[in-house]
């Protein structure tokens, strides 16, 4: 099978023949037809010490069970986070990572929908917003971001804004469903929000915090790191909460099932539409990181093996 590699770090990514792996136990072996790219494994590919595995979102067939897999079989479609190579033509996919891939939806919906979108709505759900507060997203048109924007307006946010880098990215996100579209270095984000769901991390996190109305809850889920000024929550009773999926998916794998349930059933029903960018060839897994690093995507990239 083919599979992505690189030798060093920020080296070039390049494809290997590599044998097909043998699910282990508790795992499934799938036949990959679209794989997510996630800003952290992009990241890590220039700044890990050393090369790692290009892992993500998969989705695709499953053709092969390890032992002591009881909730899917072979010939069915699954969708999950793949932790070791996923950039491949096959991929090992742990069956608690796995989730079924409804009728209607195919693997790019899957992969631009199911992880992403788990993050999108934990992270509104850590921010509980009321009905009719005002919710505003950062890197509104990436993977996550542009789900996020469709999620806040279907649970009745008052007034949703969206940031972005480029304001040629603007019409995209109101075509999400946003109110207003502003630019990161623009010097007012317009009027006070409620909540703001942050991406970005670093320096942003000073203007996300100055857009926050008195009580306002700012929802950190950036791997981009970053600080706050106390004084700065205290000034308006300001709070910051930090969300990681991860955390969900490992200690409350219930509350996991129902999120990714509630999310299938607003794309089933119009409420949520996923938008890809593009669908790069596997060959072509540098250009797709390079779309992300320049911050040039609109909506899921994905590559299609």
């Amino acid at each position: 099978m083919r599979r992505v590699r690189y030798e060093s770090t920020g080296g070039p990514l390049f494809l290997e023949e590599a044998p097909v792996p043998e699910p282990g136990p508790g795992e499934l072996l799938v036949r990959c037809a679209a794989v997510g790219i996630t800003l952290p494994v992009v990241r890590k590919v220039t700044e890990a010490a050393g090369p790692i595995p290009l892992g993500g979102e998969i989705a695709g067939e499953v053709v092969a069970v390890g032992e002591g897999v009881t909730r899917f079989r072979p010939a069915e479609r699954v969708t999950g986070l793949c932790f070791g190579h996923g950039y491949a033509d096959f991929a090992l996919l742990h069956e608690a990572m796995a989730s079924s891939v409804p009728d209607g939806a195919d693997a790019v919906d899957a992969v631009a929908l199911v992880r992403s979108g788990l993050v999108a709505f934990g992270a509104l759900e850590a921010a509980r917003p009321v009905p009719g507060e005002a919710v505003l997203v950062t890197a509104a048109a990436s993977g996550v971001g542009h789900l996020a924007v469709q999620l806040a307006r279907a649970r009745g946010a008052g007034r949703v804004v969206g940031t972005v880098s480029d304001p040629g990215k603007a019409e995209f996100v109101r075509s999400l469903g946003a109110d207003d579209c502003v630019r990161y270095g623009d010097g007012s984000w317009g009027d006070p929000v409620d909540c703001v769901l942050d991406a970005v991390g670093g320096d942003l996190l000073t203007p996300a915090l100055a857009a926050l109305a008195p009580h306002g809850r700012l929802v950190a889920y950036s791997s981009g790191g970053g600080t706050v000024q106390a004084y700065d929550l205290l000034v308006g009773a300001k709070s910051v909460i930090g969300f990681q999926m991860a955390v969900i998916a490992r200690g409350r794998p219930d509350l996991y099932e129902r999120w990714r349930q509630e999310l299938w059933r607003l794309f089933a029903e119009g409420s949520l539409k996923p938008a890809v960018h593009a669908g790069f060839a596997l060959e072509d897994a540098a250009k797709a990181h390079e779309v992300i690093e320049r911050r040039a995507n609109l909506g899921k990239v994905v590559l299609c093996p």
